[in-house]
């Protein structure tokens, strides 16, 4: 099974995104099944994770009546309130009941406190996800993000961690630290896993080529090894810099001599738990 391990959908006559506004060029629009589905089928790509885009209930109803109708859909990660533990377990017990709803995210970048992530009431909550069984997904973009990862990993080794786009390296400023460190620190928590995904557009969006994100992805490979990597395509926020196939394709190719069967499904089957 070929997985995607990271898309998007949003429509922005229903949902609500403060950070998509009309500077957002090609993003800002709707994005619906209709328009990935074909792009699935020309790059063979099996399945999805669909994750959420907007810290709301209201976002992860709208998830999950998408997976309902879209069998390609194979895992949902929404969002759960956790600043405050007890709805957070309120919510758990609601969710729990659906298959698909698999794991949760919270948009911490976007967060005024970059200590966001290791707050008491915080912490408590991903205790809950740990004893359900639901997996946590991390869209980091300070350097102090990637730090809390591995208080998180330690406060909680039951907890499956897995950072997204690879906690973002400045590519375009070929910048090395202090990520590859601290992305090695957080790869030798063996409950930390990361995408490969997301890094077209960390790079330059007009001017990008394969040998750009190169050392970064073999970084991560180096590291955390097929068995902890896992692919996603962060459509459409890629399409600022490439179109659907480009981004499979290319990422395919830096992943050449390494367990790609493992990388470009494996992984994210496991970790998500598909059914």
């Amino acid at each position: 099974m070929i997985v995607d391990a990271h898309q998007h959908f949003w429509d922005l006559e229903t949902g609500d995104y403060p950070w998509l506004t009309p500077d957002a060029g090609v993003l800002y629009r709707t994005y619906r099944p209709e328009d990935l589905r074909p792009e699935l089928e020309r790059a063979g790509v099996d399945r999805t994770v669909l994750v959420q885009a907007a810290d709301s209930y209201a976002e992860t109803d709208a998830l999950l009546a998408l997976a309902d109708a879209h069998d390609f859909v194979g895992a949902v990660v929404g969002w759960v309130p956790l600043p405050r533990p007890d709805e957070t377990a309120e919510a758990i017990a609601r969710y729990a009941r659906h298959p698909k709803f698999r794991g949760v995210r919270h948009l911490i970048h976007d967060e005024p406190d970059p200590d966001w992530l290791v707050r008491d009431e915080v912490l408590e909550s991903l205790g809950l996800l740990a004893s359900a069984g639901l997996t946590f997904d991390v869209v980091s973009l300070l350097p102090r993000h990637l730090d809390h990862v591995v208080t998180l990993a330690e406060r909680h080794p039951s907890l499956k961690i897995v950072i997204d786009h690879l906690s973002k390296p400045r590519i375009k400023d070929r910048q090395w630290e202090p990520w590859a460190a601290q992305l090695a620190r957080a790869a030798r928590c063996p409950n930390v896993y990361a995408k490969v995904s997301g890094l077209v557009t960390e790079a330059d969006h007009r001017d990008w080529t394969v040998e750009d994100l190169r050392p970064y992805v073999e970084h991560a490979v180096e590291r955390f090894g097929p068995d902890r990597l896992m692919a996603g395509s962060d459509w459409p926020v890629a399409l600022l810099a490439a179109d659907y196939r480009t981004v499979w394709e290319v990422t395919g190719a830096l992943l050449a001599g390494t367990d790609r069967d493992r990388v470009l499904g494996g992984t994210a089957e496991g970790f998500y738990g598909f059914s």
